[in-house]
C-alpha cells in the first residue's frame, strides 16, 4: 500500500534571529522550556510552547513512518506569516523562516516538500519572495492565512498574487490565522483553534467562491484546512441563496456548489461522518491528508481515518496519495 502524503504540518525555526529593529513588536523569539521544548515568545509572552520536532528532521521522519505518512507538505506555523509586522522586517523574517524550511526539506532525503511564506501586506514584496520560494528554494507553493489584517482572502487586493501563483504553477495551502469571531466565544484561549479557526476558514472559502476567484483564476490550485472548516455547512445555504436571489446571481457568476469542487481540502476533521459527507459534497478528487502535526492538537492516525471512512479502495487512494500528488505538483516530477 502507498504511504500517505500529508498536506497539513508545520514547522518553526530551532531559533530565531535578533530584530535589527530594536523594540519592533510582533518578532519572535526562543526560550527553554521542558524536556526538548522551547517556547516561542511574541511581545514577551509565550504564544505557543513546541517541541523540536518542529525543526528536527529524524525525528519528524521517524514519526511518519509510525503514522503511516511517506511525504509532508511543511509550512510555517501561521502565526510566523507577520502580515501586521512593518514590511522591512517582516519581510527579513518570512526570508529567513523559509531558509529554514528549506533546510529541513533538504535534511529529509526527498520526504518532505515546503510551501512557504509571503509578505501579502506589500504586494511587491510578496510576489518577490514567491518568485524566490519557487525558483531559488524549490518550494511546491505557498501557505498563506485565511485573511491579511481582516481582509478575505477573496478580494479583488490580492488578484496579483493569485495571478503569479497560477502562473509559476504554486499550491497555495490556506490556514486559519487570526480569525474573526472570538469576541463571541466563552471560555479559554484553546478555543481559538477548535471554534474560530474553522469559522475563519470557512468563510475565507467562501468569499473565494462569491468572488469567483476560481472562474478568473481557473488553474489556480487551491487548498483549504480544517476539511474548508464550516464551508460544507455554508455551502447549501449559500446555493439555495443563489438560486432565490437575483443579486447573488448576478455577482456569482456559477453555482457555489460547483465552485466548491474546483477548490481542495485537507481531511483534518476528526470524525469518520464528517469525512465521508465532504466526500460526498466535494469529491473524492478534492480531499487530502491533513493532520497538523507536530503541534498537540493533531490527528495521530490519519490513514486509518481515512480507511474506516471511506471503502472504495480507488478512493481512499485517491485522498491519501494521488490527490495530494496532483496538488502539490510531484505527479510531475516522477
Amino acid at each position: 500500500m502507498l504511504s500517505a502524503i500529508d498536506l497539513h504540518t508545520h514547522a518553526v525555526p530551532a531559533s530565531f534571529p535578533r530584530s535589527v529593529r530594536p523594540g519592533l513588536r510582533g518578532w519572535p523569539s526562543m526560550e527553554p522550556a521542558h524536556d526538548c521544548h522551547r517556547h516561542v515568545l511574541i511581545d514577551g509572552k509565550n504564544y505557543r510552547t513546541v517541541s523540536d520536532r518542529c525543526w528536527d528532521a529524524a525525528k519528524r521522519m521517524a514519526d511518519m513512518e509510525t503514522m503511516g505518512i511517506g511525504i509532508q507538505a511543511i509550512s510555517p506555523m501561521p502565526e510566523l506569516l507577520s502580515y501586521w509586522m512593518e514590511i522591512d522586517a517582516a519581510d527579513d523574517l518570512i526570508r529567513y523562516i523559509n531558509d529554514q524550511t528549506a533546510e529541513l526539506v533538504a535534511a529529509s532525503g526527498g520526504r518532505m516538500v515546503g510551501l512557504g511564506a509571503i509578505p501579502l501586506q506589500d504586494s511587491d514584496r510578496a510576489l518577490a519572495e514567491l518568485h524566490r520560494i519557487r525558483h531559488s528554494l524549490g518550494f511546491a507553493g505557498v501557505e498563506i492565512g485565511s485573511n491579511v489584517n481582516g481582509v478575505p482572502i477573496g478580494s479583488r487586493d490580492f488578484d496579483d498574487f493569485f495571478a503569479e501563483a497560477q502562473a509559476l504553477d504554486a499550491a497555495i495551502f490556506v490556514h486559519a490565522l487570526r480569525p474573526t469571531g472570538m469576541d463571541r466565544l466563552v471560555g479559554p484561549k484553546p478555543l481559538q483553534q477548535v471554534l474560530a479557526y474553522p469559522t475563519d476558514v470557512g468563510l475565507a472559502a467562501a468569499s473565494v467562491i462569491c468572488s469567483n476567484l476560481m472562474l478568473r483564476f481557473p488553474r489556480l490550485r487551491i487548498a483549504f484546512s480544517h476539511g474548508g472548516g464550516t464551508l460544507a455547512s455554508l455551502l447549501p445555504r449559500l446555493d439555495e441563496g443563489y438560486r432565490k436571489f437575483p443579486a447573488l446571481q448576478e455577482a456569482i457568476l456559477e453555482s457555489p456548489r460547483l465552485q466548491a469542487r474546483r477548490l481542495y481540502y485537507d481531511t483534518l476533521v476528526y470524525d469518520e461522518p464528517t469525512l465521508v459527507h465532504l466526500v460526498s459534497l466535494f469529491g473524492d478528487t478534492q480531499l487530502m491528508v491533513g493532520t497538523d502535526y507536530p503541534f498537540g492538537f493533531h490527528e495521530r492516525e490519519p490513514v486509518a481515518r481515512v480507511q474506516c471512512a471511506i471503502e472504495d479502495f480507488k478512493a481512499q487512494q485517491r485522498l491519501l496519495y494521488h490527490n495530494a500528488r496532483e496538488f502539490l505538483g510531484l505527479a510531475a516530477l516522477s
